[in-house]
Order: C-alpha cells, then sequence, then structure tokens
C-alpha cells in the first residue's frame, strides 16, 4: 500500500485525498490579502494552504533580474522590484503559519532556493512541496530531501525520464515521496492535461502516493484525477480571478474551489469497493420491480410442472426466474392458484 504519513495524517491507498489550495503569489504581497485567502480556503474545505518562498537574489542572474518587465500584471519596473513587491517576510510567514494551524489547516510553502528551504524546514513545514521549475535542480531536490521530511513533486514541463532521475534522486534519502502530474501552463488547456499520466505513474512508481496539480479551467478535472488513483491535489485559489497578477485567471475563486472540494469528496465515496454487491438501500426495490416465476394456469397438488405452466412478473418475493429449469419437472407440493408467484414451498424439490 502506498502512503506517506505527514504529522497524523495518512495520505495514500484508502485514504481522502489531500485537497491543496495553492495561494501562491496570489496575495499580491498583502498580508491582509493572504489572511482573506486561508481563511476562506478552510471555509470551502481544503485541507492544506500553499505559498511560495523566494529569496530573489537567488533565483535568477542579476540580467534575468534586471530585465524590464513592463505588462499589465508586473508589480515593478523590473522582473526583480516585481518580485519583490509579491515576496512576504519571514515575519509574515509565522504570523500566516499561526492562522492557518488556528484553523486546522496544513501551511506549506514551496521553497525555491536553498535559503528558502532552511527557513521553512525552521518554520516547521509538514513536508517539502518541489515547484516544477525545480524538478530538474538536481542540487536543490538533494539539498531538500537531507531535511528528512515527506517530498511533493510537481512534474509540469517535464518527460518520464526527467521525473524518473528526480524520483531516484530523492528516494536515496527519503521513502516518503509523493509525485504529482502536472502541466505548467496558465491556463492549461485540456488537451494538454493528460489525465492518463496518472496511471503511468502509479505504475512506474508503485512506493510513491500520486496526485494532480492543476491549472486548467473549471472544476471538472481533479475529481477525475482522484478517480484514476490521485491522493493529492492542488489547485490555484483566489479572491478574484480578475485580480491583477498572472496566476488568478488559472485559479478557482473560492465558490468554485469548495464544489470541487465536495466533488471530490463525492467521487471518493463512490468509489466504493471492487466487489460487485446488492446495496441494502437496493433490497427493497428488488422486491418491487424484479420478477418472479409466476403460475400461467392453475397446478394443482402433485401435478408436474411445465414450462408452458410458467411465466415470470413480478413483485421479486418469489422463486427467481434464474430457476426456471429446476422448477421444470418437479411437483406441486399444493394447488397453486393461476397468476401466483410460486414460492420455494410450493414445489417439491426432491421429486
Amino acid at each position: 500500500m502506498r502512503t506517506i504519513k505527514i504529522g497524523d495524517r495518512i495520505i495514500g491507498d484508502d485514504h481522502p485525498a489531500l485537497v491543496i489550495a495553492e495561494i501562491g503569489i496570489n496575495h499580491q504581497g498583502d498580508i491582509e490579502i493572504a489572511k482573506q485567502l486561508i481563511q476562506q480556503a478552510q471555509i470551502c474545505g481544503a485541507d492544506a494552504v500553499k505559498f511560495q518562498k523566494r529569496t530573489i537574489s537567488r533565483i535568477l542572474t542579476r540580467a534575468g533580474l534586471d530585465a524590464l518587465y513592463d505588462n499589465p500584471n508586473s508589480f515593478g519596473r523590473t522582473y526583480e522590484e516585481h518580485k519583490i513587491a509579491l515576496e512576504l517576510s519571514e515575519r509574515d510567514y509565522a504570523e500566516l503559519q499561526q492562522l492557518a494551524n488556528d484553523l486546522g489547516l496544513m501551511f506549506i510553502a514551496s521553497g525555491w532556493d536553498e535559503q528558502s528551504i532552511d527557513f521553512l524546514d525552521e518554520l516547521g513545514v509538514p513536508f517539502f512541496k518541489m515547484a516544477s521549475a525545480d524538478l530538474t535542480n538536481h542540487p536543490l531536490l538533494e539539498y531538500t530531501a537531507k531535511k528528512g521530511k515527506a517530498m511533493v513533486l510537481s512534474t509540469g514541463m517535464a518527460d518520464l525520464t526527467m521525473v524518473r532521475e528526480a524520483y531516484a534522486l530523492v528516494s536515496e534519502y527519503s521513502d516518503q515521496i509523493a509525485i504529482l502530474q502536472c502541466t505548467s501552463t496558465y491556463p492549461s488547456s485540456f488537451e494538454e492535461i493528460n489525465l492518463n499520466v496518472i496511471k503511468t505513474y502509479l505504475e512506474e512508481f508503485p512506493n510513491a502516493v500520486i496526485g494532480y496539480s492543476g491549472h486548467e479551467l473549471g472544476i471538472a478535472i481533479p475529481p477525475v484525477a482522484v478517480a484514476l488513483g490521485a491522493r493529492i491535489i492542488e489547485r490555484h485559489f483566489t479572491l478574484d480571478r480578475t485580480m491583477k497578477g498572472g496566476d488568478h485567471a488559472a485559479s478557482l475563486e473560492p465558490p468554485g474551489f469548495s464544489k470541487m472540494v465536495r466533488d471530490i469528496h463525492h467521487v471518493e465515496l463512490a468509489m466504493g469497493v471492487g466487489d460487485k454487491q446488492v446495496q441494502e438501500s437496493e433490497k427493497p426495490i428488488f422486491v418491487k420491480l424484479a420478477k418472479s416465476l409466476v403460475s400461467l394456469v392453475e397446478i394443482k397438488k402433485g401435478e408436474i410442472i411445465t414450462r408452458e405452466m410458467l411465466t415470470t412478473k413480478g413483485p421479486g418475493t418469489g422463486i427467481s426466474p434464474v430457476k426456471m429449469d429446476l422448477v421444470v419437472g418437479k411437483k406441486a407440493l399444493k394447488n397453486v392458484p393461476a397468476d401466483t408467484v410460486l414460492k420455494n414451498d410450493d414445489i417439491d424439490w426432491a421429486s
């Protein structure tokens, strides 16, 4: 059975999916918006909230940081200014973590560099979430894996070889690993989501928990991912999809997120077990709608029952029609009027 343990919670086979509200940078760099997002995520039924932690000087070269970033979603003149504007302080993180914990939510963040990983480790996040952008950043993966916590790997912008290599590296240090199918476009087109990769991952990585991180429009895809075997679901979350920023358009607002969570749990209940059984609620319906063997004519005591004497009609309270061939040729133990449901004690089964 594939599972990972996060705190007191088991994630994996035969357990409910962990639903993560990916707040990311949708807080606009404003702690008050971040607090509202956490509160709304809890109301919507999320299990965890996730942010993104970066040390801005570490994620790009000086030339990349100095590049002009002039577009409608920009929060600064250069890419560095833009990123700094969207970065919460370490004090903010501690305050937001406390709020999340008070609301019964896991508080996590993807660390995009070693310094951020150190900070998140000291903060006490229950597991490390690695962004798709760092799946091939083996030095960061190794550095993080050595912390000894469960790791969740997103696999956008990757082929199976890249995923295998990342998993092989991390598994040298941990057996608590989850892998999320992901398409890193915002929003993702449906023909590129490729949910069947979940089945591939289940076969390819039998010891890993498999999940789905989505950036598509609408709420239909995550419940389907759960039906296919995903046990972690991550979706971007916003207060308003029209807000300034590149991630909002691919995010769910509270009403949509709440419906998605509802549908995920409905699917979990609906999957049931593989053993086909008559449900308790079906039994009275069976009596009402199913058929029994019924006499077409009066059958007298001691008479040999022939096929021509019988038909099938409801209700399903008598001998099942599947026993037609067993009843034909038997003697009647009593008189059976025409158009009467046959019962077991009407038949001499030894005859």
